[in-house]
């Protein structure tokens, strides 16, 4: 539960679902591009994306705690200081360093702390905690949308900045569970802190196909729902109601990250994500055809809440624990690169044809791709749950 309410204000929230409603004032004050907006965010990506091994590494090492307290306050600064932008070259400098001081205060650092704590019940425990992303996409947009309007987008970046440092900071320092941990034990007592080296787990075939997958629908996911708002802005929606209908896929993946975390515990995980990408397929194509909106808003939200938790789990039964921190957070860097290219590219898509129909039905073509490319893992490899068997929870 704690880790719910820290990831309210985590990377996901703040820096990307929290970004599609800036989009609007940024362009009406400084008359920029969405594509060059939208260029500090896949820059925030990448530069999350080259941190996260490095911190999954030194949680690894030393533990999660003193990591995760010294990047929550680098983070609240940062993003703070993002309403201080006079110009184009500051607000991408300043956006593409949260990547950097926002990487630890990600799904990483409380999937690692859950996942030594739990195990036959950890999909759950995950999805549980991962909800909390769910909240902060859902909730977060509208308090941006009301401080905009109230005090302005400047005002905006400093509520956020000042929000992560009352909510995650002070969980960071109390509430999570620091290494090092006794292992989790088996029903035969036996230790399951083992597992594969980040060296080994690079060169199988079930680590680039979770890749593939992960990075795919990564981009489609986050690249659509950045670009909701301003969207359905163009359609004539009110800026209230388009942060609103934001706020559905937020609900949305709030409720998918619980259902998948109990469903991951009982049924094989890899065609429980593909269920969820496939749903995820139908909700772009609703809202390139512009019927049944909010459906589709919540459709993709529903797999937005199924990809975070999935991960952590896969590596876990793939992979083991003994590298988790490093590599989860290889698989968290693609994701990161792809959710903030994910927005480039849609908002590049609408540069240059003055519409968004042509970038969603790629997003929509890649998540199927990413639906068929998940479902071809395999069995897993965790010896708790037998090398060569599918079951999931016993």
């Amino acid at each position: 539960m704690a880790s719910a309410i820290a990831l309210t204000v985590g990377n996901g929230p703040i820096s990307v679902f929290a970004f599609g409603v800036f989009i609007k004032p940024l362009e009406a004050e400084f008359g920029w591009s969405r594509a060059s907006i939208s260029a500090g965010l896949s820059l925030c990506g990448l530069f999350s994306a080259l941190a996260l091994p490095l911190v999954g590494g030194l949680m690894d090492r030393f533990g999660v705690r003193r990591p995760l307290m010294i990047a929550a306050c680098l983070f609240a600064l940062n993003i703070a200081a993002i309403g201080g932008t006079t110009n184009r070259v500051m607000f991408i400098a300043l956006t593409a360093m949260s990547g950097l001081t926002g990487a630890a205060q990600s799904p990483l650092a409380y999937v690692k702390s859950i996942s030594s704590q739990f195990d036959a019940r950890r999909g759950l425990a995950i999805g549980i905690a991962m909800s909390g992303v769910g909240i902060g996409t859902a909730f977060v947009p509208l308090l941006v949308q009301w401080l905009i309007n109230s005090f302005g987008w400047r005002a905006a970046y400093v509520g956020l900045g000042t929000l992560i440092f009352l909510l995650a900071v002070p969980i960071a320092a109390t509430a999570i569970p620091d290494g090092p941990h006794k292992p989790p034990l088996t029903r035969n007592g036996a230790s399951v802190a083992t597992g594969m080296s980040i060296r080994a787990a690079i060169g199988s075939r079930v680590f680039w196909c979770l890749a593939l997958a992960v990075f795919l629908a990564s981009l489609t996911i986050n690249g659509s729902l950045v670009h909701v708002v301003p969207m359905l802005i163009d359609r004539g929606w009110t800026p209230d109601s388009a942060a609103s209908a934001l706020a559905a896929a937020g609900l949305a993946g709030m409720i998918g990250r619980i259902c998948v975390g109990f469903l991951i515990d009982r049924l094989f995980a890899p065609y429980v994500g593909g269920a969820f990408f496939l749903m995820a397929t139908v909700g772009v194509l609703l809202l390139v055809e512009n019927k049944a909106v909010i459906p589709g808003v919540v459709a993709v939200g529903l797999a937005a809440g199924a990809e975070i938790d999935i991960i952590g789990f896969l590596v876990s039964r793939y992979f083991g624990l003994n590298a988790l921190g490093e590599i989860y957070g290889a698989l968290f860097a693609l994701f990161t690169i792809a959710a903030g290219l994910g927005p480039y590219l849609i908002g590049l898509s609408f540069t240059l044809t003055k519409a968004y129909d042509a970038g969603f039905s790629v997003a929509a073509l890649l998540m199927f791709v990413a639906a068929i490319t998940i479902v071809m893992l395999g069995p897993y490899r965790d010896k708790l749950h037998g090398a060569t068997t599918r079951e999931a929870g016993h």
